[in-house]
């Protein structure tokens, strides 16, 4: 067997390393990576039935406030949403033109869009660009997963009753997120936002 110095063993390491090959990663631009992870172009109905596209018709070129919930929930969820009705009167006209709000039900299997709508209705929720989604099982919890609405603690996890609470927010096209709890002051929401929400001159 010819043996190989160890320079020549580096050298040939850095002329390897340095050649493109077929298995090297594709450059991806960040918001089209962000898309790919957290976006999927999923199908879902809203509270009036129709049918919209996740990233295409909800999140793409807009600047969103995501929560989890379900109508059944007499505990958390009621007095989240009680709160982002708050946001959205303070949003004033820039709810539905600026800002958007998605509602992502735990429950699809009983959150129908009829019961979404009822559900909004009975809270006075909903509204110019606040949308109530539900859509299959099986999708709705790869939504919760992908969007970060988990408990690290398995059992927790697997318990509804102690779904995460938080709102999150970004701007999709300048790839600025955050999150905030669903529970915080109404006026810190919308500052929140704001955080996001740069000049378009910028």
């Amino acid at each position: 067997m010819e043996k190989t110095s160890r320079r020549g063993a580096l050298a040939g390491f850095g002329s390897a390393a340095t050649k493109p090959t077929q298995t090297q990663w594709k450059t991806i631009e960040p918001r089209e990576a962000i898309r790919q992870r957290y976006f999927p172009e999923v199908v879902l109905r809203t509270q009036d039935n129709r049918p919209v596209r996740l990233y295409e018709d909800l999140v793409k070129d807009k600047i969103v406030l995501i929560n989890f919930m379900y109508a059944n929930c007499d505990r958390i969820c009621p007095r989240i949403v009680h709160n982002l009705t708050t946001v959205h009167k303070l949003l004033g006209d820039r709810a539905g033109r600026d800002v958007f709000l998605c509602s992502f039900t735990l429950d699809p299997t009983h959150d129908t869009p009829a019961a979404l709508k009822k559900y909004a209705a009975m809270h006075n929720a909903g509204g110019p660009g606040w949308s109530f989604l539900t859509g299959s099982p099986a999708t709705m919890e790869m939504l919760r997963r992908k969007l970060g609405f988990t408990d690290p603690d398995p059992v927790r996890d697997k318990d509804r009753e102690n779904h995460i609470g938080n709102v999150r927010y970004g701007n999709e096209a300048r790839c600025l997120w955050g999150a905030c709890p669903g529970m915080s002051r109404p006026e810190f929401i919308v500052e929140s936002l704001s955080w996001v929400d740069r000049p378009k001159s910028a």
